[in-house]
């Protein structure tokens, strides 16, 4: 197996589109053309994680943090200390990050459901590129040509699939002026016309190039070409996650329920209620990483209780003072249960690459 086909599975299942326009994510050290027989993954590469990997003959990292974040004035043994050693041991190092994050089924969706949270949606969903239904009205004998252009030029992809489109048969009727030039028929008369509905979609930033190439590629003088805007259904995608609970709970219970899940002892609380009378929470809402700021979105939609990495001092005390109870792991702490997750995915999608998680990763702060 190649870096390229790891990489592939993914982007597949975290498209780098989604991660944040500050983020550093994809393949950031390696070969395409490398060989792959077991896969790391790891929340952050330290040195530690990196001679693990080495004793355990890893050929490729998942590192979810970037190991490069910002560009490298000096690629040193002093100034980039695990990059450089990582280059020279020709392992190949991929960020997710983010992209992860937002995805379907990622990091945020895991903490979700550690919650026990139904119905989810993202706090702050990814602003993603709408898409367009593009039509037009052509021969038969020139469809195939059409389609083949409009497809090139981008359209006819839905999830998985591609050249995706729809026709069906009508009649055009037209009446060509003095000047014009008809393919059917002649100038000046009315004239009828056996024709098909081709359809397909395409994403608005596209939908010019679209629109073009079919123009180009149709039979007609003046081509009739259609754009209607799609309504996008309810965003998958996005940070953070916000549900409803099965049943309602005090914030006891669900801190009781993180700290077994994330394997923790202690944590970070703010603006619990004391003694037997706490109320019973519906509605809770989760963001890994660092995400306090988030907490605003999760009030704002009837959250009750926010779970997340850390957050800033001024952010939990509003929280605490809007009748939130808000929870931080660790930063690492709320992300590093996706990996296992991750793994599993990995596992079944190449059942014959060796994916393992790193044991040597842990989170840089001990509560003491």
């Amino acid at each position: 197996m190649k870096v390229r086909d790891i990489v592939e599975v993914l982007e597949h299942i975290a498209p780098p589109e989604l991660a944040a326009e500050w983020d550093n994510v994809g393949l950031l050290i390696g070969d395409d053309d490398a060989d792959v027989r077991k896969l790391m993954l790891t929340i952050d590469l330290t040195p530690e994680v990196l001679t693990e990997a080495g004793r355990g003959q890893a050929d490729m990292v998942m590192a979810y943090h970037p190991l490069i974040f910002r560009p490298l004035a000096r690629l040193t043994a002093s100034d980039a200390p695990v990059a450089y050693a990582a280059t020279r041991r020709g392992l190949a190092v991929y960020s997710m990050h983010t992209a992860l994050d937002a995805a379907d089924g990622g990091t945020n969706d895991v903490l979700a459901e550690v919650l026990g949270l139904r119905d989810t949606r993202p706090l702050e969903p990814v602003a993603g590129d709408d898409e367009c239904k593009i039509v037009s009205f052509v021969p038969s004998e020139d469809l195939s040509r059409v389609a083949e252009a409009a497809f090139e030029a981008g359209a006819g992809r839905v999830g998985d699939y591609s050249e995706c489109a729809f026709f069906c048969h009508g009649v055009g009727s037209f009446r060509g002026g003095e000047g014009s030039h008809p393919t059917v028929g002649q100038p000046g008369r009315h004239e009828a016309a056996e024709e098909l509905r081709f359809e397909t979609v395409a994403p608005r930033s596209l939908a010019r190039g679209v629109v073009s190439a079919v123009r180009d590629a149709h039979p007609y003088e003046e081509p009739v070409v259609d754009v209607y805007p799609l309504v996008a259904g309810a965003a998958v995608a996005g940070m953070g996650r916000i549900g409803k609970l099965d049943r309602p709970v005090t914030a006891g219970t669900l801190i009781n329920r993180v700290k077994k899940a994330l394997g923790l002892k202690r944590m970070l609380v703010a603006g619990r209620p004391a003694g037997d009378g706490q109320p019973k929470i519906e509605t809770a809402a989760c963001c890994a990483g660092s995400c306090g700021s988030l907490f605003k979105a999760a009030s704002a939609a009837g959250a009750g209780f926010y779970l997340t990495g850390e957050m800033r001092h001024h952010d939990a005390l509003a929280a605490a003072q809007a009748g939130m109870t808000v929870v931080c792991t660790g930063h690492s702490n709320s992300e590093r249960i996706a990996l296992c997750r991750l793994a599993e995915r990995l596992g079944a999608e190449m059942p014959k690459l060796n994916v393992a998680v790193s044991k040597q990763d842990r989170d840089p702060f001990d509560v003491v």
